[in-house]
């Protein structure tokens, strides 16, 4: 089964993925904090006084279902400041009807720039450092096209000024992603394997 892999700096980046237990914890649960702080804006609710527990239980939960992702999501936070940056790197099998809601996304997704990837070859950058709606928090998004699957890195930052001080750091992690599966060489005569 086809999975992704990326080489993270771990003196900038945390990786939430296979984080279990009390390995990462502190930084998991940051990240879920800020993430859910921003989906409260975004829909305009106020922080519940019960916020911190529900992401604490979130950031006990989510290395299991990452797990259970098989390889499939990819999860980073940034170490000196982990509500500040929250990356995903996630791996969908090309449908139509992924293909279709991609094709209606808003017009101001089309503003979209080339970007290599050194592994996965051409892709597509989204930088929206300052989005229209106040609510919306910056982010970035990387999308290669397989045939077969997209690929996709997220990045989401909590603050609109400090947003260009780490699209750098985003850039070169999400260039390092790739995607491997567990055909061994040899095991099949039809089969040769070059490394990219």
């Amino acid at each position: 089964m086809p999975r992704l892999q990326a080489d993270a700096d771990p003196t900038r980046w945390v990786a939430v993925t296979d984080s279990l237990g009390l390995g990462g914890r502190r930084h998991r649960k940051a990240a879920i904090r800020m993430l859910l702080g921003q989906a409260n804006t975004a829909l305009g609710a106020q922080a519940k006084p019960g916020s911190g527990f529900m992401a604490w239980a979130m950031s006990q939960a989510t290395p299991f279902l990452m797990r259970r992702a098989a390889g499939r999501v990819l999860v980073w936070v940034w170490k000196a400041d982990p509500e500040l940056l929250v990356v995903m790197a996630q791996m969908q099998q090309a449908t139509p009807q992924l293909r279709a809601a991609r094709a209606s996304m808003p017009m101001e997704y089309d503003d979209t720039e080339t970007f290599r990837g050194t592994y996965l070859g051409i892709g597509e950058k989204l930088a929206m450092s300052l989005p229209r709606d106040q609510r919306t928090p910056p982010f970035a998004t990387y999308t290669w096209d397989s045939g077969t699957h997209f690929v996709t890195v997220t990045a989401v930052c909590s603050d609109r000024e400090r947003f260009g001080t780490v699209i750098g750091a985003v850039d070169e992690l999400a260039r390092t992603l790739r995607v491997v599966d567990d055909l061994a060489v040899g095991e099949s005569r039809s089969v040769l394997r070059i490394e990219p």
